[in-house]
């Protein structure tokens, strides 16, 4: 049996602490800069809530009985800053897909892109790294650091191509338009900013994680 988890809606239509994945996604779909996550204990749920949704990227993910202790970065002293976060949530593969990146300093949604139709995870990562690099680059902005947790996607990007094994058709083709975009502004643009591994072993979650899992 799947472990009960409890989600806290910061910024949505009706912010709070629900029980089930419909009740909250219902107060955040298509509410703009929604903030949202899970824990898995309803104490920590009720904390995180009161506590607010920036001070919750930086105690992570929930805890639990049994669990390994996680030792939390201290975003500006860990984490140097300036930092951003990019992560992707996909529901199936393929899935409705979507991405976001995330300023590690105030806890602002910087982007979010989505939902797309029969995307993946992978894809979703890669789009949102060269999303931040090429926001980045426009800014004029080559100091602030950007980290990802997932490794496919940094191979990706090193490459400047989209390895994916997902077929393109014509509900999903609008991702593949995506990913010819970002091979061609990584064909044409060296990113001078840093992109680093985000150790979720380490430190919990990714500040930009969907709390889906």
């Amino acid at each position: 049996m799947a472990r009960k988890k409890f989600y806290v809606v910061w910024v949505g239509s009706e912010p709070g602490i629900y029980s089930s994945w419909d009740e909250a996604k219902a107060r955040i779909q298509g509410y703009p800069g929604a903030k949202y996550k899970s824990y898995e204990d309803l104490a920590d749920a009720r904390a995180a809530f009161q506590a607010g949704h920036a001070a919750s990227l930086q105690s992570g993910g929930s805890s639990g009985k049994g669990k390994r202790l996680v030792v939390k970065p201290r975003i500006g002293k860990d984490i140097p800053l300036p930092a951003w976060s990019v992560d992707a949530a996909c529901s199936g593969v393929p899935g409705p897909m979507e991405y976001r990146g995330v300023d590690l300093a105030t806890g602002d949604e910087l982007f979010h892109q989505g939902p797309y139709p029969d995307g993946t995870n992978n894809i979703g990562e890669f789009l949102a790294l060269v999303h931040a690099l090429a926001q980045l680059h426009r800014r004029g902005d080559h100091q602030t650091v950007v980290y990802t947790d997932s490794r496919t996607a940094l191979a990706w990007v090193r490459r400047k191509k989209a390895k994916t094994t997902l077929q393109k058709t014509h509900r999903n083709s609008i991702l593949f338009d995506l990913i010819d975009r970002a091979e061609k502004w990584l064909a044409t643009h060296e990113p001078r900013n840093k992109v680093l591994k985000w150790e979720t072993e380490r430190w919990g979650e990714i500040p930009a994680d969907f709390g889906r899992k």
